[in-house]
């Protein structure tokens, strides 16, 4: 198990950084904006391919070029899925709660 740890731990250096939003942006820019290939612009940039496809995808969607879910949007979504795993285990603790409560009364 320690092993698995380590093992992970290095994948994770070998990860190159999340490359800033405003760079993301701007490279798709330059496949849609001066219609270049994904290829061309990976290349130049230094780039893997299917990143700069995935970031053009994602701008067609911020765009509405595209269906799907836009960044305020995905944010918006795990923000209401944590607050609504919250309110499930508040809920879920105060059902416990209240049997307990019934039980200990009708001792």
């Amino acid at each position: 198990m320690a092993e698995e740890k380590d093992q992970q731990e290095q994948e994770t250096k070998k990860r190159r950084p999340r490359y800033p939003l405003e760079f993301r942006r701007d490279v798709a820019c330059l496949v849609l904006d001066q219609h270049r290939t994904i290829a061309d612009v990976a290349k130049e940039m230094g780039l893997i391919g299917q990143t700069v496809g995935n970031w053009v995808r994602a701008e067609k969607i911020e765009r509405g070029e595209r269906d799907g879910l836009t960044r305020e949007e995905r944010e918006e979504l795990a923000k209401l899925r944590r607050e609504n795993k919250r309110l499930v285990q508040e809920r879920d603790l105060l059902k416990r709660a209240t049997a307990f409560w019934v039980k200990e009364s009708d001792r």
